[in-house]
């Protein structure tokens, strides 16, 4: 395996550029699902590698439960600097594991605890809670997925306004957003080198919504007018959110982009401008981060294979 094992744990320093460029120049449907999958896939094969280098730790542990053969020094020499590198994969996989568990955990406990607080409503797919603090969001999962808002949120926006502001949540749960934000949240905790996809996501999935509804109500300024009243009249309210839903996110961004024309639907950006070349850098990272783990692998399958007596 060499030093290819560990390239797929610096991989995903290819995509900063592509994370960036994607927010300001691609269509937000495009950039979420090309920066959601380019991050899923270099988080397994990150943690992939993570788990192969484990190995070889783990076998130089006193009373491993692996094979004695898995301790030999042909498998030890698969890895570079194996009695350092060998020994601190195995806090780290358990790192990635344990934050995983507890981001999934969390995600289905509030989504539960969301449900079931709603239980005692009509099962109409809009629930109108009388609440003086004023917020809205998507609920998704259960037994039908359901927009909910406050009184005090709607008292403060005009018909129009409202209409908007439900386009913009029903779009959140038509297009599965919430599975878009929780792949690259737990993405960013198998990958710290991740979290700039994430953060990418969690705007450009908001921006999808933004256009959405803008298709919907046929107003674009009357959704930006929306998104920024709702802003302000929310600004520092504390609102329990699921792992899976985004923040507002950069809230003048996003009513500047409505302000404008709406962008291109383009399946991938042209090959020579700054965001095609960075998306297929991207892209090309994301190749050679799957190639180094499934040759890591197979190459440590053989070994371990033939380490091991019969």
């Amino acid at each position: 395996m060499g030093v290819f094992v560990f390239l797929p744990l610096v991989l995903p320093l290819t995509a900063w550029p592509i994370a960036r460029l994607a927010e300001q120049h691609l269509h937000p449907r495009t950039a979420t699902r090309l920066l959601t999958a380019v991050a899923a896939v270099m988080a397994l094969c990150s943690t992939l590698c993570l788990a192969l280098v484990m190995v070889v730790g783990t076998a130089q542990l006193p009373g491993n439960p692996l094979p004695d053969g898995w301790s030999d020094p042909e498998v030890r020499a698969a890895v570079p600097y194996d009695e350092v590198v060998g020994k601190a994969a195995i806090p780290a996989l358990c790192a990635v594991v344990a934050a995983s568990a507890r981001a999934l955990w969390r995600h289905g406990r509030v989504c539960r605890r969301a449900h079931r607080a709603l239980a005692g409503l009509p099962g109409t797919g809009v629930a109108v809670l009388p609440d003086d603090v004023p917020y809205a969001y998507a609920l998704p999962g259960g037994r039908r997925d359901r927009v909910v808002v406050s009184t005090a949120l709607l008292d403060c926006l005009e018909p129009g306004e409202r209409r908007a502001l439900f386009a913009h949540e029903r779009a959140h749960l038509a297009a599965g957003h919430h599975r878009f934000l929780l792949a690259v949240r737990l993405a960013a905790l198998a990958n710290p080198f991740l979290r700039p996809l994430r953060t990418a996501v969690s705007y450009t999935a908001e921006r999808w919504a933004d256009e959405a509804a803008a298709r919907a109500v046929g107003d674009r300024r009357a959704v930006a007018t929306a998104i920024g009243k709702a802003a302000l009249v929310s600004r520092g309210t504390p609102v329990a959110t699921l792992a899976g839903l985004a923040a507002p996110g950069p809230v003048p961004r996003r009513v500047a982009a409505l302000l404008g024309p709406a962008p291109a639907v383009r399946t991938w950006p042209p090959a020579f401008t700054s965001v095609g070349l960075a998306a297929w850098a991207a892209a090309a990272g994301t190749a050679v981060s799957a190639m180094s783990s499934a040759n890591a692998a197979v190459t440590m399958f053989l070994i371990l294979r033939a380490a091991t007596p019969f």
